[in-house]
């Protein structure tokens, strides 16, 4: 060792410099330590798996590896570490102290390691390269990339012994057994099991998004959301279903979709045994028993157990509606709102019973339909034992014991324990028809009647018919027409037993036998027994003819006089008679000409 140690003297000054490299020490013990660097042989090996070092200290810090020694504890929480650098790292969690700072950017870090690799970001070294795929890689997270060619699994849990490719997942993994939550929130002291979610959940707090979109400039508080995000640009798809041949961007949702196949439940609620295939799903399951909110608005400051019901609120604060129909420019403030439409123009539904073959165009209806087979009733009331088959129905019962009126009138501020009751009181202001068009200002009492008719705005006829291919922009005039291709009238007469194809025509056919009148005009008070007769009543009282014939000028209150008057230059007769087959202008005549074939007298006098 002497002949490669070279003594060199300076005024008040002693230098050792190592033969081999020429690199300089104070200390003679400094070198002999570099020294064994430069030796093809490691001195110190581990008794326990024979591993080798080339310093002893490093091989004391490895031996606790073996004995789970942690000699070092934090004075602040009392955590243990196996070594001092561990140790002192994890002080500068508490002090929030980043000694290490990037020259290029001056973004500080509490770890040389972390700065390290921020320092690769600015030159794209990347100096691992894998000889499999020729993936390049930042850092030594290399040597765990290879395990996922070799599907290396060394890392294995003592409690459920399923393996790891990571030491670091077993860790976290082994955290689910003991619940420990080490990392803990300062401004909602909510508890984290693993640093990284911590991290997560702090950028919630201060809105940060370091992770920006090169293509959009689009910013993420998560680099595994940028990175998914940019497959919506490449429409990349990596990971393939080897049962469905289904492609997937991200590996969560591929293996969220591989469970669909197995019928997966790995995530459990402690206290009612019931299992989940998703463990976002289990911590929202988990809320119910707690009853815990833990986002809240910060305008009305109304609180919620989940996020995603946090955020659709927000926008009924500034009537956003980020959602938009391609088809019809209907805009949407949710995405699953927006999905729902999307299959009202596709008529699609994805989601079908295994018992009785039903489709559904939603889940949750398929959900709700599949326990009229189990008559389940999963929902339980923990004061009175009560069950139920649907959330809903335990909620709203749940305010009888709470006497919580959670829904207010914006108007007078009465308040209500359930939304119907508050919708009913709300038709009082409004004359019973709150829901208006914006386009006509026409007013509707039901929302679906106000979604109906603003098709009329749009053109929009969803539903189509299979037989001919005409379209309707509502379903009931679908299932209407359809029965004149299958001649089927399933609505009958108790009195005359004649039929009819729906049940708004059997309606007006009994104010025949009724001689019902219930629509009376307000000038004249002349009664009808249709509400359309008292509308093509009403314009005889102000004599307006808005609508022309263009071959002889004669003017006709209503659109249909107009048509009617048009079949007489154009000889047309579109009704004819199914047994003679003689045509008429109108069809109220071939009514009249039906009762010669069935000798119906539905007229009688009372004399």
């Amino acid at each position: 060792m002497d002949k490669n140690v070279e003594n060199v003297t300076q005024p008040n000054k002693k230098y050792f410099t190592c033969d081999i490299c020429g690199e300089i020490f104070y200390q003679k013990q400094l070198l002999e330590i570099h020294f064994q660097t430069h030796k093809k042989g490691k001195s110190y090996s581990c008794y326990v798996c024979h591993k080798g070092f080339s310093r002893k200290n490093n091989l004391n810090q490895h031996l606790r590896t073996h004995t789970n020694e942690k000699p070092f504890s934090c004075d602040v929480c009392h955590k243990s570490f196996s070594q001092k650098s561990s140790l002192n790292r994890h002080l500068r969690t508490h002090t929030n102290e980043k000694p290490f700072s990037c020259d290029v950017c001056h973004k500080s870090f509490s770890d040389k390691s972390h700065l390290n690799r921020h320092l690769r970001t600015h030159t794209n070294e990347k100096p691992f390269s894998c000889d499999t795929c020729h993936k390049g890689f930042s850092r030594k997270s290399f040597n765990r990339h290879l395990r996922t060619h070799t599907n290396e699994k060394p890392f294995s849990c003592d409690v459920c012994l399923k393996g790891f490719s990571l030491k670091g997942d077993l860790f976290r993994h082994l955290r689910t057994h003991t619940n420990e939550k080490p990392f803990s929130c300062d401004v909602c002291h909510k508890g984290f099991s693993d640093h990284s979610s911590f991290n997560r959940h702090l950028r919630m707090h201060r809105n940060e998004k370091p992770f920006f979109c090169v293509v959009c400039h689009k910013s993420f508080s998560q680099k595994s959301h940028l990175n998914h995000h940019l497959r919506t640009h490449t429409n990349e798809k990596p990971f393939s279903c080897d049962v469905c041949h289904r492609g997937f961007s991200d590996k969560s949702s591929f293996k969220r979709h591989l469970r669909t196949h197995t019928n997966e439940k790995p995530f459990f609620c402690d206290v009612c045994h019931r299992g989940f295939s998703r463990k976002s799903h289990l911590n929202r399951h988990l809320r119910t028993h707690t009853n815990e909110k833990p986002f809240s608005c910060d305008v009305c400051h109304k609180s919620f157990s989940q996020k995603s019901h946090l955020n659709p609120h927000l926008r009924t604060h500034t009537n956003e509606k980020p959602f938009s129909c391609d088809v019809c420019h209907r805009g949407f403030s949710e995405k699953s709102n927006f999905n729902r439409h999307l299959r009202t123009h596709t008529n699609e539904k994805p989601f079908s019973c295994d018992v009785c073959q039903k489709a559904f165009a939603q889940k949750g209806h398929l959900n709700r339909h599949l326990r009229t087979h189990t008559n389940e009733k999963p929902f339980s009331c923990d004061l009175c034992h009560k069950v139920f088959s649907h959330k809903d129905n335990l909620n709203r019962h749940l305010r009888t014991h709470t006497n919580e009126k959670p829904f207010s009138c914006d108007i007078c501020g009465q308040k209500f324990c359930q939304k119907h009751l508050l919708t009913k009181h709300f038709h009082t202001h409004t004359k019973g028809k709150p829901y208006c068009c914006d386009v006509c200002n026409k007013v509707f009492s039901k929302k679906s009647n106000l979604n109906e008719h603003f098709r009329i705005h749009t053109k929009e006829k969803p539903f189509s018919c299979d037989v001919c291919i005409k379209d309707f922009s509502q379903k009931s005039n679908l299932i209407r027409h359809l029965q004149t291709h299958t001649n089927e009238k399933p609505f009958s007469c108790d009195v005359c037993s004649r039929n009819f194809s729906n049940k708004s025509n059997l309606n007006q056919h009994l104010l025949i036998h009724t001689n019902e009148k219930p629509f009376s005009c307000d000038i004249c008070q002349r009664k009808f027994s249709r509400k359309n007769h008292l509308k093509l009543h009403l314009p005889s009282h102000t004599n307006e003819r808005p609508f022309s014939c263009e071959v002889c000028n004669k003017g006709f209150s209503q659109q249909s006089y107009l048509n009617k008057h048009l079949r007489t230059h154009r000889k047309e007769r579109p009704f004819s008679c199914d047994d003679c087959g003689k045509g008429f202008f109108e069809r109220r005549d071939l009514i009249k000409h039906y009762r010669i074939h069935t000798n119906e007298k539905p007229f009688s006098c009372d004399e």
